[in-house]
């Protein structure tokens, strides 16, 4: 589901009463572990983490008006789901969470290239995604990012 909204707070209002305590725990879990210089807003209809043009004036690839996207967080139908570039891109991070998420949570992983779906909201694992948070630097971002494009 998408939902039209301007601001992160603008996009929790907008989702079902039911997700919104959540939805606000997820986001302020992601807040205060992700390295300050990921900045917060809309991105792709969504709550998005990115590199601001400030740090990396390129953007993103495919539309360098847009800033380099890293981590989205979304309510859909059926789940709450995590978009995290950097566990698609990075192999030695996929497989740590991968290890991880049992350590966490009782329930299967369920899991696409970098998109975490949590269908029971109340189990999701924020002390696990503040750990993931930590994880890599926008430089780091950077670098997986500019070693895997081609720019033309």
């Amino acid at each position: 589901m998408q939902y039209e909204a301007n601001t992160p707070d603008d996009y929790i209002a907008k989702v079902p009463k039911v997700r919104q305590a959540i939805m606000q725990k997820l986001r302020k879990t992601i807040k205060n572990n992700l390295p300050k210089e990921f900045e917060e807003g809309m991105n792709y209809k969504m709550i998005g983490y990115y590199v601001p043009h400030s740090i990396y004036p390129m953007g993103y690839h495919c539309d360098a008006s847009l800033p380099l996207p890293f981590m989205n967080i979304a309510s859909q139908k059926n789940s709450i789901n995590l978009y995290h570039s950097g566990i698609y891109a990075k192999k030695e991070l996929f497989d740590w969470f991968v290890a991880q998420y049992p350590k966490y949570s009782k329930r299967k992983l369920d899991m696409g290239k970098s998109c975490i779906r949590f269908k029971k909201i109340e189990e999701i694992p924020l002390d696990l995604i503040a750990e993931l948070c930590k994880k890599m630097t926008v430089k780091q971002w950077i670098d997986i990012y500019e070693a895997s494009i081609k720019r033309k």
